[in-house]
């Protein structure tokens, strides 16, 4: 059983969205793995290649106890079911208490795309009739309690905010292993993208103050729920 499956499009998607998430509970002793649908081979900047390495070397920064690519086509991925059922695999197979996943609506089609397809996939991991095999063993079903949408580019009001004080720094070593993708002062050659400028790490550290700021801390993480969240007394509130 595995406490929380988190779920991006790209290699960097979930570092960039949840990573002071993970960090935060894996500190509290929660088993993480991080599912990378595609490898992100269309990126503008680097090779799948590349983001495979980098993609590894955020992971154990993050201390995450495996990372699994489901090797779908980046740009072109679709909820069918051959698709969808390669996700149900890997669910079943990690019996996730907890999903996160990709944003419901962002600048990048993909993000909204991942989103629909991970909250797709964790209720078909769940029908019985659907029969799976994962490396030769057959599959039980299993279905999430809970699916939380990290938010991405596009501002989205949360639903619920993490506190990642503790672990902003930490979240950000994560995103910048992969070096490709990010500002590098003075030895970029590379073409420029929507996320490769100095300006965005400025984005990013204003983006976690903003969260933070809702709940009274420096930094947060923000998501939208699928369902209204329960507690047991307002006294668990922050």
């Amino acid at each position: 059983m595995t406490d929380i499956l988190a779920i991006g499009a790209h290699p960097d998607d979930v570092e960039l969205g949840a990573g002071g998430t993970v960090l935060r509970h894996i500190q509290l002793g929660k088993k993480v793995v991080i599912v990378d649908l595609t490898a992100g081979e269309l990126g503008t900047r680097g090779n799948a290649q590349l983001r495979e390495q980098e993609a590894a070397a955020s992971a154990r920064i993050l201390g995450v106890e495996e990372r699994v690519n489901l090797g779908l086509k980046d740009g072109f991925f679709e909820n069918d079911e051959p698709s969808l059922l390669e996700l149900v695999k890997v669910i079943r197979h990690y019996r996730p208490l907890i999903v996160l996943a990709n944003a419901v609506n962002d600048r990048h089609p993909d993000h909204g795309n991942g989103a629909s397809f991970a909250s797709r996939a964790c209720f078909l991991a769940g029908l019985r009739k659907i029969e799976t095999e994962y490396f030769g063993s057959a599959q039980e079903p299993h279905r999430p309690n809970a699916v939380y949408h990290y938010i991405q580019d596009r501002f989205i009001h949360p639903d619920l905010v993490i506190d990642i004080t503790d672990f902003y720094d930490k979240k950000m070593e994560a995103i910048l292993a992969f070096s490709s993708q990010f500002y590098k002062d003075g030895e970029d050659k590379e073409p420029g993208t929507p996320i490769s400028g100095e300006d965005y790490l400025r984005f990013l550290e204003g983006r976690a103050r903003e969260m933070g700021r809702i709940i009274g801390s420096i930094f947060g993480e923000g998501y939208t729920t699928e369902r209204a969240p329960g507690i047991n007394s307002f006294s668990d509130l922050l």
